[in-house]
């Protein structure tokens, strides 16, 4: 009984301590990490990498942003900070998040690569916060030296050069990762690889390009993209694919390198790219099982080959050296017979099929023949969130006539117009004044930008409402490649792009892009942030977001209303972004249009800095 009472005696006590305990946790927890934000950027300053002045940090209380009044561009509070996020977050793509999968419990089939594709946050999940660099980050490396070498602290993941130490994908050295050229099927150098395929093709002088017929290539399964990186030098652009998979990073040392590249996998939503865009498509090893669901990964293949395509397959199957090599190699033959593909050449392990020119092959086949025709009312170009389709795409009666795209070898493809400028019912003037006034919108730029920036400054370039891709075409005398994005609910352009030899994605603007942080130096955002308020969604989440995906240092054109640029500055300390010029536009059909020249500061978190020390 004793016991009992002393212990009733002392429950008040215990009660009132496990009060102040919260409290106190409450307090730190608030008030503490209110100045996350604050402290990132003092710590960037002591080490000399720039931040806002001694007053961003006055009164600093909250680690919240401040809501602003999308409409009033006046009144309301400037939002003074932003949280920084968690360093563990420093690589987030928050519609690639698996442990956002984990967190809501989706259901996915994995046999189906679903656990791969792009499931987003709600709003409510968002992280409304700025992504921190990792520890000791630095400016990257400028082009072409960074095709060949990257800073390991930037992206300080090196399982795969031990992984592939035997392929030379990359090779640690000291301070920095070095990419040999390397890859599953090619370990003595992508350069040998691809003049063995043109070799193959018999095009003249090894070159694969073939005169510049092949422009546009799809590289699935990529690796850290050496197969792209070293067309480049034979003026052809290859869109490297790979899944944020147990080769993590793959596609961000693609970009690091200055390389172009995009997070997605081949498993039940189309890829982000109309019909009939890439001349051909390259699988080295890439680990696929082409013939599951009735091969409908291979018919999504044929969908974005072009007429008369290749589709270069190096694989242990192509030489069947066993019973199962022989099983897959048999059925993969038959699946592409029926498909009406041909074998274009094969030697060793690498085989090249051709798609048909025409519609004839299809139209003559046996009545029942698997895989059926698409309907009719199938839009090949629909690809957003769209479920692939076992079934053949038939070529549009201009290409069955023409027995091809009819499209110019390149460089004189970048301004001629394209064939497929009449779907959109617009006009050969149409398409030469709007590629003029690109150019002349774009000396505009550079001009405005020309203080701050030298020829290497900036490689990735992402242009986010492209039209019809003639921002890009401005570019093209520039060591830079652009990453053209077209809006999902505004007219699927991205076809015109594809057929002036330029590359791509659908994307809508409310969710995040399919891309690591840091990826790009410099976004080209037209009246993206008009068009994004318009659908009700969060104009904030966007600044967000671009900062994510831009490169500390990195550049932003703001295209605009004068109230949107407004707002936008409302943001700059918040964000750490500085202005560098802001200029009313002086085109006669778009007067009213402001240019708002922002750059972002590097800076380094506190956690960054001890890591350095």
């Amino acid at each position: 009984m004793r016991g009992r009472s002393d212990g009733g005696k002392k429950k008040p006590v215990i009660v009132l301590v496990c009060i102040a305990a919260v409290v106190l946790v409450f307090v730190y927890l608030f008030f503490g990490s209110s100045n996350h934000g604050a402290s990132a950027i003092e710590y960037g300053r002591k080490l000399g990498l720039g931040g806002d002045d001694d007053t961003t940090k006055k009164d600093d209380s909250s680690s919240t942003s401040f809501y602003v009044d999308d409409d009033d561009t006046t009144n309301g509070f400037t939002p003074r900070s932003f949280p920084v996020c968690d360093d563990r977050y420093s690589e987030l793509i928050p519609c690639l998040d698996r442990n956002l999968i984990y967190q809501m419990r989706l259901k996915l089939d994995l046999s189906l690569m679903e656990h791969y594709e792009r499931h987003c946050p709600p709003p409510e999940r968002r992280f409304n916060c700025l992504i921190p660099p990792p520890p000791g980050y630095k400016v990257p490396i400028k082009w072409p030296k960074s095709r060949d070498e990257v800073w390991k602290v930037n992206i300080p993941h090196t399982h795969l050069a031990h992984e592939k130490s035997d392929q030379n994908w990359m090779v640690v050295k000291g301070d920095k990762i070095n990419f040999p050229g390397g890859g599953t099927h090619f370990h003595y150098g992508a350069d040998k690889y691809i003049a063995s395929m043109a070799n193959m093709l018999n095009f003249p002088n090894n070159i694969l390009n073939n005169g510049g017929r092949l422009r546009t290539f799809l590289d699935v399964g990529c690796g850290v993209a050496s197969f792209g990186g070293y067309l480049l030098a034979s003026d052809i652009m290859t869109m490297s694919l790979a899944p944020n998979d147990v080769h993590q990073n793959q596609i961000q040392f693609a970009l690091e390198r200055g390389i172009p590249a995009y997070l997605g996998v081949l498993g039940t939503k189309r890829l982000p790219y109309p019909s009939r865009s890439f001349e051909l498509a390259h699988c080295s090893r890439c680990r696929i099982d082409w013939l599951q669901r009735d091969g409908i990964l291979l018919l999504e293949l044929d969908r974005v080959l072009r007429p008369g395509g290749y589709f270069a397959y190096s694989s242990p199957e192509a030489y069947a050296q066993d019973e199962e090599d022989l099983r897959i190699w048999r059925e993969m033959s038959a699946l592409v017979e029926r498909m009406c593909w041909t074998i274009a050449a094969k030697r060793n392990q690498t085989v090249i099929w051709q798609k048909p020119m025409t519609n004839d092959c299809y139209l003559e086949r046996e009545p029942g023949t698997q895989p059926p025709l698409c309907n009719s009312d199938s839009d090949p170009d629909a690809v957003y969130g769209v479920n692939m389709e076992a079934c053949i795409s038939q070529y549009s009666e201009h290409d069955h006539k023409t027995k091809g795209s009819g499209l110019a070898p390149w460089p004189a493809r970048l301004t001629s117009p394209p064939p497929r400028l009449a779907d959109f019912g617009y006009s050969t003037d149409m398409f030469e004044k709007d590629t003029e006034t690109w150019r002349h919108r774009v000396d505009a730029y550079w001009d405005l930008l020309s203080p701050a920036i030298q020829s290497d400054t900036v490689r990735n370039i992402m242009d986010m409402k492209a039209n019809m891709g003639s921002f890009a075409a401005a570019l093209n005398d520039k060591d830079v490649w652009v990453m053209n994005v077209v809006p999902e609910d505004g007219p699927n352009t991205l076809k015109l792009i594809y057929d002036r030899g330029l590359m791509g994605a659908v994307h809508s603007w409310c969710e995040a892009f399919s891309t690591y942080p840091r990826t790009y130096d410099l976004l080209h955002a037209w009246d993206i942030i008009s068009d994004v308020k318009k659908r009700g969604c969060s104009a904030e989440d966007l600044l967000l977001e671009m900062d994510r995906i831009l490169r500390p240092s990195g550049f932003i054109l703001i295209r605009d209303k004068q109230s949107v640029v407004d707002l936008v500055k409302k943001y700059l300390k918040a964000l750490h972004w500085e202005a560098v010029e802001t200029k009313a536009t002086s085109d006669s059909d778009n007067d009213s249009d402001v240019i708002l020249i922002v750059q972002k500061k590097l800076w380094l978190t506190s956690e960054s800095l001890r890591d350095l020390e």
